[in-house]
């Protein structure tokens, strides 16, 4: 029999070792009082083999070996190295913020046909060519919506007048009383004839303007220019006072919409006299009729009215629109000027013959509602290219 220690030893080690906790990183619990441990070693007396346990410094088995009949145990084999500490984990790398791309370049795309803005009510079909705004339309036409007693035109009484009205790209109104702007663009639904709209009273732009972008419901397609005042610089008022209600005008209109060209019309002496007018608008906008001149024959009014708009354009470096011209058909003589159905038509062929476009024909109808003034030589009411309105 062989008194041995027996592994029962190295067993107590190894279950001390083992009852250690092993606690993670950062977690922290509440603290008790230190742990006892006991270490029982028992001799026991046994007839077997000797088992050795070889352990680290840290109390780790790491080798066994037996021993039989009191040989000497072989030489332990030295505890292997420590493992390496455990490599560093790749730290991901951060990903480049992504360049914006340059938005693509649109392919060059065939230019489509310039069409006027669509209007917002679908019973407004365009049925003509299209005219853009400002210079540029071929021929107009003024209206004015009076009876012969000056009393306002009733909206039936205006279509009727409009249902003769053809073949002119602008009609050319030169206020907002009466309603007629509404009753002119009601008269003219579903073709795509554009206005010359006007605010007449220097005094009242603002009930004007309103007025106006009330009728045109925000829908300014079909509005061509819109002028501020009329011959006003020639009847007196202060140049001044026309281009601050030209201004005033803009101003109010872009607020309500409307971002078209915005004008004075007057007389082509007062647009000569004054350039300053033509310069605060933005096209020069002039009446001129051969008639007052007194020197100029009907069949030369196409020459005289062509020369003042070369005139005041090279003065001006402006584009010029005439905004009435003609010729009467009754009246008094002017010196070698004479009103007559048939000089009204050579008048008429002369102008068309000088001007391909940007002409506005002074009027639609005889004005019955006028009264003739000092100069005027009985003539007033008899400019109407198409003689008597229909509803009168």
């Amino acid at each position: 029999m062989k008194i041995a220690l027996f592994p029962a030893f190295s067993l107590a080690l190894l279950h001390l070792a083992a009852a250690q906790p092993h606690r993670p990183r950062h977690d922290h619990f509440k603290r008790h009082g230190p742990a006892k441990v006991h270490t029982q070693i028992d001799y026991v007396t046994i007839d077997a083999e000797d088992v050795i346990v070889y352990v680290d410094r840290n109390g780790k088995p790491v080798s066994t070996t037996t021993v039989y009949n009191n040989q000497p145990p072989p030489t332990a084999a030295p505890a292997p190295p420590p493992p390496p500490p455990p490599a560093p984990k790749p730290q991901p790398q951060p990903q480049p913020e992504p360049q914006p791309q340059p938005p693509p370049q649109p392919q060059p795309q065939p230019q489509p046909e310039p069409v006027p803005a669509p209007a917002p009510a679908p019973d407004k079909p365009n049925t003509e060519g299209p005219v853009s705004n400002g210079p540029g339309f071929k021929s107009g036409v003024s209206y004015s919506p009076y009876n012969a007693d000056n009393s306002c035109k009733s909206t039936q009484q205006v279509a009727t007048d409009f249902s003769k009205i053809s073949g002119y790209d602008v009609i050319r109104l030169y206020g907002t009383d009466c309603n007629q702007v509404s009753n002119v663009l009601a008269a003219t639904k579903g073709s795509n004839v554009k206005f010359f709209l006007g605010i007449f009273d220097l005094a009242q732009v603002q009930k004007e303007a309103e007025t106006m972008s009330s009728a045109v419901k925000g829908d300014w397609s079909r509005v061509n220019a819109v002028s501020v005042g009329n011959e006003m610089v020639n009847k007196g008022t202060d140049p001044g006072t026309v281009i601050g209600a030209i201004g005033q005008a803009r101003g109010l209109l872009k607020g309500q919409g409307y971002n078209g060209p915005i004008v004075t019309v007057d007389t082509m002496m007062a647009m000569v006299k004054h350039p300053e007018i033509c310069k605060a608008s933005d096209f020069c906008a002039i009446n001129c009729h051969a008639f007052f001149d007194g020197k100029t024959p009907a069949e030369k009014s196409g020459e005289f009215v062509k020369g003042w708009v070369d005139k005041i354009g090279k003065a001006t470096g402006k584009t010029v629109v005439v905004t009435e011209t003609g010729w009467p058909t009754r009246g008094d003589t002017n010196g070698i000027a004479v009103p007559s159905p048939e000089n009204h038509q050579a008048a008429m062929k002369s102008i068309q013959g000088a001007f391909a476009n940007n002409v506005i024909y002074y009027s639609a109808y005889n004005d019955m509602w006028k009264k003739n003034w000092d100069g005027s030589f009985n003539a007033e009411q008899y400019w109407g290219i198409m003689g008597n309105a229909p509803s009168a």
